[in-house]
């Protein structure tokens, strides 16, 4: 545990006030945006501050003092929930070609109240900060980009950083589309483009990171994003083409369940290689008492979950009161993992979790890492249980 003036991790984190500066602005790009026409089912509540929020700060409980300001941030780790790109959809010879515009930019964010951290992240037009504020907005995690297997997927990346950068997709594809230094395009310089381009496969929950050196420093920095491969109910048959069906966007037994997507995250705020906040889609205790994911009991959940933790070798998911189905890496239609509450997941590991609330109680549901120093640093969050 690092220690300066006698301060702890945690005591830097409760006290909140302070702040990083910025270490480059915005880089002020432009795009049009075109959404999927298949919105993705959720409970659209934000529930606001609970009763007892306050209340359970003043006694220890998991927590900051103050909000972080979202606005500003240009995303919303309850957004980011919810928040699918499906790109701009085409036909070319008969055949799906699915189309992103991806940039890499230089900007500061707010991960816990007062503190901010300089970045380098990803962005899309076709993304819902982008669409909502009608330009351009660089988030952390990036767009979680969601297509259908065997569909061409084309990726226009350029870079507006002030270092180079790439996209290496965890996949099947071809060496020169891998997006590492010295293979194909290889590292692309600020003010360069390139194209990546290649078939969508195998269906699962994969994810997407900046293969530069220094690889820990590009991946920490923010640079990486979920990335989500739908199975095609066409190439299969009987039960299999059922529960293929239940995990295509496109398909009404998918659209029942509601699906979110949890980027597991941490970020060294002085640069000693060992991290001072995690987080769920970045923003500490984003999914806290005060503002908890609202659920309904009725409704099936999935969770994609991505750990793309840098400085710590393993990260964890647990679920209080109930248990869940896992899919490793997301790559079968059948569960892998049955009747769980704990996954653990090293970085750049990824996995579906399947559970519902059924005739439970309504209320808060904690859910956290079960490493207790990564919970008390932010990766913690509440269910709301609602009839």
């Amino acid at each position: 545990m690092n220690e300066q003036h006698g301060l702890t991790r945690r005591d830097f984190l409760r006290a909140g006030g302070f702040s990083l500066a910025a270490l480059a602005g915005a880089f002020g790009l432009r795009g049009r945006a075109q959404a999927d026409p298949t919105p993705t089912p959720h409970s659209g509540h934000d529930p606001g501050p609970t009763p007892d929020a306050n209340h359970a700060m003043a006694h220890g409980g998991f927590g900051v003092v103050g909000q972080v300001d979202h606005a500003a941030n240009g995303f919303d780790p309850h957004e980011l929930l919810y928040d699918f790109d499906y790109g701009v959809v085409s036909e070319e010879n008969g055949r799906t070609v699915r189309t992103w515009q991806i940039f890499a930019i230089d900007r500061e964010f707010e991960i816990a109240p007062g503190i901010k951290f300089p970045g380098w992240v990803y962005g899309s037009p076709t993304s819902a900060a982008s669409r909502r504020a009608g330009r351009l907005v660089g988030q952390c995690p990036g767009p979680t980009l969601r297509c259908v297997e065997g569909e061409r997927l084309r990726i226009e990346f350029g870079n507006g950083g002030s270092h180079p950068h790439t996209i290496h997709f965890h996949g099947i594809h071809a060496a020169a589309m891998d997006g590492v230094p010295g293979v194909g395009a290889g590292m692309i310089n600020p003010g360069s483009r390139t194209v990546y381009e290649f078939d969508a496969k195998p269906f699962g929950c994969h994810l997407y990171h900046c293969h530069a050196v220094p690889l820990k420093r590009h991946i920490h920095k923010g640079l990486y994003g979920a990335f989500i491969i739908d199975p095609d109910p066409a190439k299969y048959s009987g039960e299999e083409a059922a529960l293929a069906r239940a995990r295509n966007h496109t398909y009404p037994e998918c659209q029942a369940i509601n699906e979110m997507v949890m980027v597991l995250n941490g970020f060294d705020t002085n640069f000693d290689d060992e991290n001072e906040i995690y987080a769920a889609n970045t923003v500490a205790f984003g999914y806290g008492m005060e503002r908890p994911i609202d659920i309904r009991r009725d409704q099936p959940q999935r969770v994609y979950l991505v750990n793309i933790t840098e400085f710590d070798p393993i990260n964890s998911f647990h679920l209080h009161a109930n248990f869940f189905d896992y899919y490793d890496h997301g790559t079968t239609l059948r569960p892998t993992h049955q009747i769980i509450d704990t996954i653990m997941q090293c970085q750049a590991q990824r996995g579906i979790l399947s559970f519902n609330f059924n005739d439970f109680e309504p209320g808060l549901y904690m859910f956290h890492a079960h490493q207790t120093e990564l919970a008390e640093l932010g990766w913690m969050g509440f269910f709301n249980v609602i009839l």
